[in-house]
């Protein structure tokens, strides 16, 4: 361990001196190119805040979605910020500095792109809607097989409510990677009804009195005729399909043409002494299960000469 000598402090005071006055001298030097740094900086900072609003507006005419407006105009600002970042960097001279920042950005943006991928799969999933629109505010949809209505579309979120009036928010990446229906969008829909007559009426007799009782229905579109299908044989009746067109989409007018639609059959049905069947249960007491025998028959037989046997 070497020792401090007393005759050893005035050359360590005229090495600390040198060393101040090449700092001075390095600072004077690089003073325009930090004064001009700084003002790169704030004139960056100044033209971004009032930049900003005006790019918003611009991109919402063009685009004519909000959301997508403020994302674009914020990763605008986020740039221009950057780049006068490193421009400040670089007229000082820091280019290893720079090297190193850029390196720690990638290393970080990979790191928060993992750790935070569903909120990232969420905001590209916003995006690309935001672009396409498969739906719009107030639009009924069905998404995962519940029909709700558009509240408030944003980039990480969807807030929707449902028919019987309750609000959920849904991420936009579920209802990305799921099929979406748009009643809104569709402007005619097909109304279909299932029902049955009895074996015992004319099919010819229950086709004719349908379709004429359906030709009234709001919102039918007159220029397809209503159609109707016999498709099956069930157990008390003779099953049918019926189908209407409609000239709107939306759930209010489908729900009140499908009442119309039954309130209208019926009462032909009446009319015409139609019969809508209850169901039929048919009990077999033949031996075997092979035809059966009548129930007034056996109600005779147990009465007369069972009804006699000792107990």
């Amino acid at each position: 361990m070497s020792k401090l000598y007393v005759t050893d402090i005035p050359s360590m005071v005229e090495k600390l001196v040198e060393k101040l006055e090449t700092w001075v001298q390095d600072f004077v030097v690089m003073l325009p190119n930090l004064v001009l740094a700084c003002v790169v900086v704030a004139a960056s900072v100044v033209v971004s805040r009032w930049s900003l609003p005006l790019i918003e507006r611009v991109l919402k005419r063009l685009t004519g979605n909000e959301p997508v407006s403020k994302l674009l105009a914020s990763l605008g600002r986020l740039g221009l910020l950057a780049v006068a970042a490193l421009l400040a960097l670089g007229l000082l001279h820091l280019d290893k500095t720079v090297t190193s920042v850029l390196a720690g950005v990638g290393v970080l943006g990979l790191a928060l792109g993992f750790a935070f991928q569903d909120i990232a799969a969420n905001f590209m999933s916003g995006f690309i809607m935001a672009l396409y629109r498969p739906f719009e505010v107030n639009d009924l949809v069905e998404v995962a097989d519940k029909k709700c209505r558009v509240v408030r579309v944003e980039l990480r979120a969807t807030e929707v409510e449902t028919l019987d009036g309750l609000s959920i928010l849904v991420p936009n990446k579920a209802i990305f990677q799921n099929p979406i229906i748009n009643y809104t969008r569709t402007r005619f829909r097909r109304m279909d009804l299932s029902m049955g007559a009895s074996y015992g009426d004319d099919m010819e007799k229950v086709r004719s009195t349908v379709l004429a009782a359906v030709r009234d229905v709001p919102k039918r579109d007159p220029e397809r005729e209503p159609e109707l299908f016999f498709d099956s044989f069930g157990d008390s009746s003779i099953n049918f399909q019926l189908r209407i067109w409609l000239l709107e989409s939306t759930q209010p007018v489908y729900m009140a043409a499908r009442s119309e639609a039954m309130i209208a059959i019926k009462k032909a049905f009446d009319r015409e002494g139609i019969t809508i069947p209850f169901p039929i249960r048919t009990l077999d007491f033949g031996a075997g299960g092979v035809g059966g025998e009548r129930l007034d028959a056996m109600k005779l037989e147990w009465g007369g000469s069972r009804a006699k046997e000792p107990s």
